[in-house]
């Protein structure tokens, strides 16, 4: 494993890790986001670990540390979870997802898909397989555990390290690159998450927090009073009984 990952390197990225994931997010969100977005709950992600951990049973040898992927939250948000399940404790990372998710590259994850050639974000569960040398450096291979990511082998899901998904480009761009697919952590960061989520381990991914709220937009002018009729409910004009 010293051949494939600098432990010098990774000792002292752990000392600065946390002040990484608490960058400050300064997004580029309209107005109606700000303005009606209510607080939302926070997501219990020692509470998903556990329940997922139940639901892959033997699948999952170790079951120590935990990584939850909560694609519910915009990629300028923390939103990586390391769940130490000894002690109770989470570390919250920026992490990407797929340009295939997000066409307009807006930050936020639109959908899944498992198939070969979407470059999009699969959810499901993974188990943590070894790790490699690949045309990023240092990576780590996953296995997918359900019909919804299956393919992530055939698809080279992986996770790896890259420049676009740095947190400092969260106060330049107010957002993350786009990966094609593969859970990619900024090159700093990335040695940690290696080192503690470690192969034979659970990585889950889905959409946990709440979504964005739908902008309620004005009426335009002259169409005010205009009643629309319902398709299942209602009566036609001029129709008689």
């Amino acid at each position: 494993m010293n051949r494939f990952i600098d432990r010098r390197a990774m000792l002292a990225t752990m000392a600065g890790a946390g002040a990484l994931a608490a960058l400050p997010a300064r997004a580029q969100l309209p107005d109606w986001i700000t303005a009606r977005a209510p607080a939302a709950p926070p997501v219990d992600y020692l509470a998903v670990a556990r329940a997922q951990l139940a639901r892959e049973g033997s699948r999952i040898k170790l079951a120590d540390r935990v990584g939850i992927v909560d694609y519910g939250l915009p990629s300028y948000r923390p939103r990586f979870a390391l769940v130490d399940m000894v002690a109770g404790t989470i570390d919250m990372f920026p992490v990407t997802h797929g340009r295939g998710s997000d066409p307009q590259h807006d930050g936020w994850l639109k959908s899944f898909s498992n198939l070969p050639g979407s470059l999009a974000s699969s959810r499901g569960a993974y188990r943590t397989s070894d790790y490699y040398w690949g045309s990023n450096g240092s990576s780590m291979r996953l296995a997918g555990l359900d019909p919804d990511n299956s393919n992530a082998d055939m698809r080279a899901i992986v996770i790896h390290g890259a420049w676009y998904a740095e947190p400092s480009l969260i106060a330049t761009q107010g957002k993350l690159g786009r990966s094609e697919g593969c859970f990619v952590f900024g090159e700093e960061l990335l040695p940690q998450i290696l080192y503690k989520l470690g192969p034979g381990r659970l990585l889950y991914a889905d959409r946990l927090s709440a979504p964005p709220p739908q902008p309620v937009l004005p009426p335009l002018p002259g169409t005010e009073n205009i009643v629309r009729t319902g398709a299942t409910s209602g009566e036609m004009p001029g129709a008689t009984k």
